[in-house]
C-alpha cells in the first residue's frame, strides 16, 4: 500500500495503555484538530492518569468499560506481556472496531484470537514520535479496507513518517531497526559526549557538537540522492582525521557488531512473539 490522506474524519478513538507512545500519538491527534473529547483512554497506573489530565485534559478510565463503544478504532499501547489480559478485559466492548497495535513482537494471528476480529493493523513506531520525528512501519491484514488503512495512516502521520510492508515478518526487521534505532543513536551520542570531554571540551560542548553532527548528517543523507557509503568517503580523505577514526573503528569490529546487535534485537521481536502470543 502506498501513503494517502484519509478523506474523512477519524471516528472516535480508544487507547489501552497511556504511556509514552499513546501520549505522543494522542498530542499529535489533538494538534491536527482531533478533540479530546473524541479519544477515550484505559490507564490502570494513577500517575499517567494524571499526566494524561494534565497534559490532554483527558480523564482516562482505570479499566474498560462500556465508553469504549463508542470507538470506531482502537489502539493498543500496552506492554507484550499484558496484551492477551488487557485484550480478555476489553473485547466485548470493541466489537466492530478498527485495531492499530503498537505492541513489539505479538503478531497479528493472536491479536485476532483475542479480539476476534480481522480488522487489526500492526505498527512499530518509535520514541523521536515524541517530538512529531517518528518513523513507523505498518503491515495491515487481508480484512483490513482501504479506508480503514487510510484513518490508520492519518493517525501515523500525526507522529511522523511511516511506511507500508508487504509482510509481517518484516516487522521483526522494523522493531531491530527503527523501532530500537533511537537508542543506538543516544549510544552513540554519549560515546561522542565522553570523548569530546575527554579531549578537552566541556560536557555541555562535546553533547551541542555531537547532536547537531547527527542532526546536520541525517539531513544531509536525507535531501542526498546518493547511498550513505558514498557521502563518507566524500569526507574521508586517505591519511586524514576521519580515514583515522574510520580505521580505528574498522579494527576494532563496530561494523560488524553493530550488524551482530540489530541481529539480536530482531530475534528478540520474534521471540515476544513466541512467549507472548497465543
Amino acid at each position: 500500500m502506498s501513503p494517502t490522506t484519509a478523506s474523512s474524519p477519524l471516528p472516535v478513538i480508544a487507547f489501552i495503555g497511556g504511556g509514552n507512545m499513546a501520549s505522543a500519538i494522542i498530542g499529535g491527534l489533538i494538534r491536527q484538530g482531533h478533540p479530546a473529547g473524541q479519544i477515550e483512554v484505559v490507564e490502570p497506573w494513577d500517575e499517567a492518569r494524571a499526566a494524561l489530565r494534565k497534559s490532554f485534559a483527558i480523564e482516562a478510565l482505570p479499566a474498560p468499560g462500556p465508553q469504549l463503544a463508542r470507538a470506531g478504532i482502537v489502539v493498543w499501547a500496552v506492554k507484550p506481556q499484558t496484551f492477551k489480559d488487557a485484550a480478555a478485559q476489553a473485547r466485548e466492548h470493541t466489537q466492530g472496531a478498527l485495531h492499530l497495535s503498537v505492541a513489539a513482537g505479538i503478531r497479528s494471528d493472536s491479536i485476532a484470537q483475542w479480539l476476534g476480529s480481522e480488522c487489526i493493523v500492526r505498527t512499530m513506531p518509535n520514541t523521536p514520535a515524541l517530538v512529531g520525528k517518528g518513523m513507523s512501519a505498518l503491515y495491515a491484514r487481508p480484512g483490513v479496507s482501504n479506508a480503514q488503512c487510510q484513518s490508520v495512516e492519518a493517525i501515523m502521520a500525526t507522529t511522523g513518517e511511516f511506511l507500508w510492508v508487504e509482510s509481517e515478518k518484516q516487522l521483526d526487521a522494523v522493531t531491530a531497526l527503527s523501532g530500537s534505532g533511537p537508542a543506538y543513536v543516544f549510544y552513540f551520542l554519549e560515546a561522542m559526549t565522553r570523548a569530546g570531554v575527554g579531549m578537552g571540551l566541556t560536557e555541555p560542548q562535546a553533547h551541542q557538537l555531537a547532536v547537531g553532527t547527527f542532526v546536520g548528517a541525517s539531513e544531509l543523507a536525507r535531501r542526498s540522492d546518493e547511498p550513505p557509503a558514498l557521502l563518507r568517503q566524500r569526507v574521508t580523505s586517505k591519511g586524514g582525521t576521519t580515514y583515522a577514526a574510520l580505521q580505528s573503528m574498522e579494527a576494532a569490529g563496530v561494523g560488524a557488531s553493530f550488524e551482530a546487535a540489530m541481529r539480536a534485537a530482531e530475534q528478540r521481536a520474534h521471540e515476544l512473539g513466541d512467549e507472548f502470543g497465543s
